[in-house]
């Protein structure tokens, strides 16, 4: 694709993204909107479901974001009872933090009012289009993944 080809694909892209982005998200999270957290707040909240207890540092750097501003995210979302500090007992000035049943309860409603929206929206694609679209987000996920590598 040449330049000019680019720039415009680029500039389409900036107009979609948005667009799915906005949409995507009024047709789901009936049950993140009863809560009182954001969005990243949901981030973090989803990460900890999946892996289970982090260092406060490696959710800076997951979210990067500076340790100071994670803590004000873990504030939060503890005082609402998502999460809590797990002290390490070897060393106290390590930090753990891990979902409750509450945050993980949570994580589960939000991934299956998302998974309803995906049947709802990609059902109306062909078998193929659903998988050519799988393997192009497929691919940009490796190549974002690979540029952070780098970064760091």
């Amino acid at each position: 694709m040449n330049r000019p080809a680019l720039a415009g694909f680029a500039d389409k892209i900036n107009e979609i993204i948005p667009v799915i982005a906005k949409e995507f998200t009024r047709c789901q999270s009936k049950e993140f909107y009863k809560t009182k957290i954001t969005i990243p707040q949901l981030f973090i909240l989803m990460l900890l479901h999946k892996e289970g207890e982090i260092k406060m540092s490696g959710l800076a750097h997951f979210m990067n974001v500076t340790t100071a501003a994670m803590t004000g995210m873990v504030d939060r979302l503890e005082r609402e009872g998502y999460i809590v500090r797990v002290l390490e007992p070897h060393d106290r000035r390590i930090i753990k933090v891990k979902a409750t049943a509450k945050g993980s309860q949570l994580v589960k409603k939000v991934n299956e009012e998302r998974r309803q929206t995906i049947i709802k929206i990609f059902g109306k694609l062909s078998e193929s289009d659903r998988a050519e679209y799988l393997r192009i987000l497929t691919q940009i996920k490796e190549a974002l993944i690979k540029e952070e590598a780098v970064i760091k």
